[in-house]
């Protein structure tokens, strides 16, 4: 999947699933042990099951669809479903191929879009700073995960304030430098909506668009204005 990611910067988008917990101790009635054979271990009843997993994000039509039923519309028809690899939680993700088969060897490079919530281990607050600043963290892990971390990020980085639906939220833009053998590319814009949910929770979407097609980012602002929080 073609393109660096993120370095610096913040805004996102999320919601996060709550762990439950369970003691079933005062369930649990005496019964009659065996007198022979081999002896049962002992199993305390106060275990605690394990955390409910945070469902996946999907494409569902024309919406991308994350884990809390947040929706963003998908870039286009022409742009096909593709596994998340931002680390966002509960997250989709769309591609679209801008070089087929650049290197001669399989390899596609395109533009990439992902939509999901803020993961909680990166710290959220809905002030300006705390904002910008889980959109920098997630931007980091992005730009891990896609391509390298010591990645370089060419001069201009953009941090603008925004309101999607109502809700306050940091927009991120900036080149990321590219070095593919036989690849027509020398940059990728990473751009980073990083959105308050409303519930101390943020939803985060991530497009790594190719130099060469400028287009593609006001089509995925516009997508960004069209997110829907689900209550």
């Amino acid at each position: 999947m073609g393109a660096v990611v993120l370095v610096l910067a913040a805004i996102a988008v999320t919601g996060l699933s709550v762990a439950w917990l369970v003691n079933r101790a005062d369930a649990i009635q005496p019964v009659a042990l065996p007198t022979a054979g081999k002896s049962i271990e002992t199993v305390s009843p106060s275990v605690k099951p394990s955390e409910t997993p945070v469902p996946n994000g999907r494409v569902v039509g024309t919406q991308m669809m994350a884990g809390n039923s947040d929706t963003m519309p998908v870039m286009s028809s022409a742009w096909g479903n593709a596994v998340e690899r931002t680390g966002l939680t509960g997250g989709a993700a769309v591609f679209l191929v801008v070089h087929p088969n650049y290197n001669g060897k399989k390899s596609n490079w395109g533009n990439y879009v992902s939509f999901g919530q803020l993961p909680v281990e990166i710290p959220f607050s809905t002030t300006p700073a705390g904002m910008k600043q889980a959109a920098i963290q997630i931007g980091a892990r992005a730009i891990a995960n896609l391509y390298d971390k010591d990645a370089v990020i060419l001069k201009g980085t953009k941090h603008t304030p925004i309101t999607v639906a109502g809700h306050r939220g940091h927009e991120i833009v900036a080149r990321v430098q590219v070095k593919e053998p036989m690849l027509k590319e020398t940059f990728s814009t990473v751009m980073i909506a990083v959105i308050d949910r409303g519930n101390g929770t943020a939803a985060v979407s991530i497009a790594d668009i190719a130099g060469s097609t400028p287009a593609w980012q006001n089509v995925w602002r516009f997508k960004v204005s069209q997110i829907k929080i689900n209550p």
